[in-house]
């Protein structure tokens, strides 16, 4: 009797073991691929180069998976090792709270959710399993408890913080900021009061959708193509207000639409690829871009096939180059789109890659900086609340 209590017992830590510590690896690991390559070759102009930038990203979502990002992991596209061994200054780490079953980029609907599994399978608190703030709330806990491990990383809520930050690069090149966003605006769950729940959170910028429609209005991949609702102009008054940053990269054409029609600041499309260039359904109109851009706004290119159309390194080079022609060199910056279940051909650790092709490419030494990350620190230092 005893040997088959044991017996069971033994089987159950096993499953255990499996369920809540090799099944979240094997699904970060299967769902976050870096293209097997051997290393690349570099010149030594880009070498040289590339070991002065500021390198800035406008999405990684890092924050889903359970991974230590203290360490260097053999798994994913980023962790503050590999960040600084690309040269990151400045990451913004994105909050995924709800996906839906068979996601695509054509028609979604939001009567399902794949992030309560993944939740309860990574062993979040019990808290986020129901609840959509929550989750926001649990990964903006998450980098801020990361800020408290690692002294040379700052989660920036102001102008002032990202000074400091870039000033403390000067003495320290681990010095890093972090800035949080939403990727989606769901997690204020219908409430306009939740804009300060995120903002008192850490969050400095929100997307207004992501793969389906919700309560602020049409995602680029929901059902309706519907423009902002009431209660999402409500949301982008407060955030003006408040001086959140909006990012508009999975929204409606005619949620861009409104959201220029009704505000002054400028718009990031975190993470996208030209449409022009490769043209499907995830690239939002050129005309849109353009108006964007007009504004003041960001563009971030993505390094993902579904919005390049070629994720090589010169794949992902010739798109900003498609975007730079469109909406000019002042505009453009990267969205990797990180850890977003995709696969790319470099991860964080390789970034001084795109360097090499883009100086191959044929751009400049000073427009290789602002695409690389000094845009991305402009626009921060121009929009984020003073203090």
């Amino acid at each position: 009797m005893r040997f088959i209590l044991a017996v069971c017992v033994g089987v159950l830590l096993v499953a255990v073991g499996f369920v809540f510590f090799i099944l979240p690896a094997r699904i970060d690991a299967d769902m976050n691929v870096v293209t097997p390559h051997e290393p690349y070759g570099l010149t030594a102009e880009a070498e040289a180069l590339h070991g002065t930038l500021r390198v800035g990203d406008l999405h990684s979502d890092m924050l889903l998976w359970m991974r230590d990002p203290t360490r260097w992991n053999d798994r994913g596209h980023t962790d503050l090792p590999r960040l600084r061994a690309g040269q990151v200054a400045f990451q913004v780490f994105s909050s995924v709270t709800k996906t839906p079953s068979g996601q695509n980029y054509d028609s979604n609907t939001a009567d399902s959710d794949d992030i309560t599994a993944l939740a309860i399978v990574q062993r979040w608190p019990m808290r986020t399993w129901d609840s959509i703030l929550e989750r926001a709330v649990y990964h903006a806990d998450r980098l801020n408890r990361l800020a408290e491990r690692d002294d040379s990383f700052t989660v920036v809520r102001t102008r002032a913080d990202l000074e400091a930050v870039l000033a403390a690069r000067e003495t320290d090149p681990a010095a890093m900021a972090g800035l949080l966003e939403t990727e989606g605006a769901h997690p204020l769950e219908g409430e306009i009061g939740n804009v300060d729940v995120l903002w008192d959170a850490g969050y400095r910028m929100l997307g207004l959708q992501h793969f389906f429609d919700n309560a602020l209005g049409g995602s680029l991949h929901g059902v309706s193509n519907d423009g902002l609702t009431d209660f999402g102009r409500e949301v982008i008054h407060r955030m003006d207000e408040r001086g959140l940053i909006i990012d508009v990269a999975h929204s409606s054409p005619q949620v861009v639409e409104d959201v220029l029609a009704m505000t002054d600041s400028a718009l990031v499309v975190s993470h996208t690829g030209v449409h022009g260039h490769c043209a499907v359904k995830r690239n939002i109109p050129d005309a849109l871009m353009q108006r964007i851009a007009a504004g003041g706004g960001l563009i971030g290119i993505g390094f993902w096939a579904d919005v390049t159309c070629d994720d090589s390194p010169e794949g992902v080079a010739a798109t900003l180059l498609a975007a730079i022609d469109l909406v000019g060199i002042d505009h453009v910056a990267l969205g990797s789109d990180y850890d977003g279940t995709v696969t790319t051909t470099f991860d964080a650790s390789e970034y001084a890659v795109l360097t090499d092709r883009l100086l191959a490419a044929g751009l400049g030494e000073d427009e290789v900086r602002q695409v690389m990350g000094e845009n991305m620190i402009r626009f921060f230092l121009e929009n984020l609340p003073a203090e």
